[in-house]
């Protein structure tokens, strides 16, 4: 018995609607020309890893921030135009970007 089924038995008066759901879409970010930059850099013996070079809008790269934390499972911040990802992330985020369609450049190490 499927799910249709269930439903007619549980609620034999209601009459489904033939309207397709709407699809909704994620936000799309904005792709631009030149490369956003991936360093590494250690802040009071921490390894953090620094994405910066990002020419759209800023809710977008706080969007791409936020989804960054969560591949990563990490903290992190956007603040002054970069986004702060703790821990030295470099390769992970580098092929995450390369599969959304940015161009990626690794700065330093």
């Amino acid at each position: 018995m499927d799910l249709q089924e269930q439903l007619k038995k549980l609620f034999p008066d209601h009459v489904p609607s033939e309207e397709p759901t709407a699809n909704i879409e994620k936000p799309t970010v904005w792709l631009q020309e030149a490369p956003l930059l991936c360093k590494y850099e250690k802040r009071k013996g921490k390894p953090i890893t620094i994405i910066e070079g990002y020419q759209g809008a800023d809710s977008d790269f706080k969007q791409l921030a936020k989804e960054l934390k969560q591949l990563l499972s990490v903290g992190g911040s956007f603040k002054n135009e970069q986004i702060i990802i703790q821990g030295d992330y470099r390769d992970q985020i580098m092929k995450f970007l390369q599969e959304k369609g940015f161009k990626t450049k690794r700065v330093g190490g």
